[in-house]
């Protein structure tokens, strides 16, 4: 008789994997660092390149294994044993990441590699135990994006150590998020648990806005004053303005039993992550003065943008009749060209643009609320 793959019943999130996703909060807290290093008035070109691969890598990771967990996951001693080894690797794997390539380049790419073999070897544990061929090539597919992605991080030790350069490490990242945009296509969409796939999303999205607010207290290790004060108020209002408009999105909006396998939703929420990334920072230079005033206000216009970019493409994925419609996209839209036209005007005065960013936010969270109160009929905290 054929073994079942799946017993279809709906997944808890566990408290091992909130443990294991708030190692990506430290992770976040030292990649952000990476953009502290400025030259002129200028992020080093380097090191935010550094930055962007070191995101997407990160996130990637955490992609693979909540999506191995949302379908194979059976809360099991050996699951657990794994789970916790990429923890450690993790870690190791954060502390790879600084100024120093030289120094830790070997350290990051040979974590990730592991990092990624782990997870493979999980979908080889389960490929012996199927005996169906639909799910045998399932299970192939990723043992392969997963091995391919973990060669080319181990080919980019090679050529750092003979060439210095690291076009391998961008080749692995884009590798793994082609390949499995590409197999997304034949997944079937009946094993998936968005229920679950869809917690844990938010969960790594509150995670990172608590990461947020742990950048903004920092503001409070200059000398008090009117300005710190300010700017840490304005930054605060920023992270309660995109905070709410998410918890619509993902309270009201987002259809939970809906029939997909997730794959574009999570991709959806790595660039919504690494955008609150860069929002982070761009908060931070605000109050910088050594930090040039068109880098601060291209990376704020930036990072808002690419927010809502992400959140609105997420509401792909909500109830049919709760879908955005037109008229709140080009409402957003108009709100977003006003924002950064007047950010222009004022370029000169961040005190005025930081108080223009939350009007923004409040504003388009403001659409967003009145969308769906129109549509669920329901107050804020409902």
């Amino acid at each position: 008789m054929v073994k079942q793959f799946i017993e279809k019943k709906e997944k808890k999130v566990e408290y091992i994997e909130l443990i294991y996703d708030l190692i990506f909060v430290y992770i976040i807290g030292r990649n952000n660092l990476l953009l502290h290093h400025t030259v002129d008035g200028f992020v080093s070109r380097s090191m935010f390149i550094s930055y962007i691969f070191c995101t997407l890598a990160i996130i990637q990771i955490w992609t693979f294994t909540t999506y191995y967990i949302n379908i194979y996951g059976k809360k099991s001693v050996r699951e657990h044993i794994f789970l916790f080894v990429n923890m450690f690797l993790l870690y190791f794997m954060a502390q790879g990441i600084g100024a120093d390539w030289q120094a830790t380049h070997l350290q990051f790419h040979i974590a990730w590699a592991l990092i990624l073999v782990n997870i493979a070897v999980q979908y080889a544990i389960e490929w012996r135990g199927q005996t169906q061929a639909e799910y045998l090539r399932r299970i192939q597919g990723m043992i392969v994006i997963l091995l391919s992605e973990a060669a080319l991080a181990l080919v980019s030790i090679a050529e750092f150590h003979f060439f210095g350069t690291t076009y391998s490490s961008f080749a692995a990242v884009l590798c793994g998020i082609v390949m499995v945009m590409a197999f997304s296509r034949s997944s079937c969409k009946s094993l998936v648990d968005f229920n679950h796939i869809s917690e844990r999303a938010m969960l790594y999205v509150v995670f990172t806005f608590g990461e947020m607010i742990i950048a903004i207290a920092g503001f409070f290790e200059d000398e008090l004053s009117f300005s710190t004060l300010y700017f840490a108020l304005m930054a605060f209002l920023v992270v309660v303005g995109l905070f709410l408009s998410y918890g619509v999105f993902y309270d009201h909006l987002i259809d939970k039993q809906k029939q997909t396998n997730a794959i574009g939703y999570m991709m959806v929420h790595i660039f919504l992550i690494f955008s609150l990334n860069n929002i982070t920072n761009a908060l931070e230079f605000m109050r910088k003065q050594e930090v040039d005033l068109l880098q601060k206000m291209v990376l704020l216009a930036f990072s808002f943008s690419s927010y809502y970019i992400s959140l609105f493409l997420a509401g792909l994925y909500a109830k049919k009749h709760l879908k955005p419609d037109k008229k709140l996209v080009a409402a957003a839209l108009g709100i977003t060209a006003a924002f950064i036209a007047l950010m222009i005007v004022m370029r000169e005065n961040m005190y005025l643009n930081a108080a223009l960013s939350v009007v923004y936010v409040f504003s388009m969270f403001g659409f967003i609320y009145n969308f769906k109160r129109k549509l669920v009929g329901k107050s804020l905290f409902v």
